[in-house]
């Protein structure tokens, strides 16, 4: 199997919108798994992730590398649809039970799952209290597993300010965290 070469696909979905394909099938999971992450409900995240590669692929044309990867392009359309989202959403989200996932073993007791849960749920509460650029910093970085120089790139900051940025949102976390009562140790 040839090496993928993301340019020449690039330059072919720009002469042909049917080789667009190519570069959806590469990015597609990455792609849902940032707007899951930020919007918390499956069919709001497969409805915004195809509104990004329809979005993409409608201004393909125009797009211009500029030592910037496409992914980075891409999340940043992804980011734009998401900020929009959230914007346009008037109350919480809904999460449907259908949603919800026990996480654990068969044998773990119901109240260590219960405990298990109500931590995860607490830290998620923590998270969405955090001003939107400091929630999509977590996404990227523990979600995507990306750097802090691929983080910079996507939201427009420098790698330093990414480095700082992620330091000061950990000390609001642990601030916070000490501030309810719960251990950071």
């Amino acid at each position: 199997m040839p090496e993928w070469d993301e340019s020449a696909c690039i330059e072919a979905a720009k002469r042909d919108p049917s080789a667009f394909s190519e570069l959806y099938e590469h990015y597609v999971e990455r792609i849902y798994s940032y707007v899951y992450h930020r919007v918390t409900n499956a069919h709001d995240a497969e409805d915004l992730t195809s509104r990004v590669f329809f979005r993409a692929l409608s201004h393909i044309a125009s797009y211009d590398e500029r030592g910037v990867p496409f992914a980075a392009w891409l999340y940043r359309i992804a980011h734009n649809l998401v900020a929009n989202f959230h914007r346009d959403r008037s109350r919480r989200p809904v999460i449907a039970l259908d949603d919800l996932v026990l996480t654990g073993a068969v044998k773990d007791r119901p109240e260590n799952l219960t405990e298990k849960q109500s931590d995860g749920d607490f830290l998620i509460e923590l998270i969405h209290e955090l001003d939107p650029s400091r929630q999509e910093l977590l996404v990227l970085k523990f979600t995507e597993g990306l750097s802090n120089l691929e983080i910079g790139q996507i939201m427009g900051r420098s790698e330093g300010a990414i480095k700082s940025l992620y330091h000061r949102t950990l000390l609001q976390l642990r601030k916070e965290m000490a501030k309810r009562g719960v251990s950071t140790e």
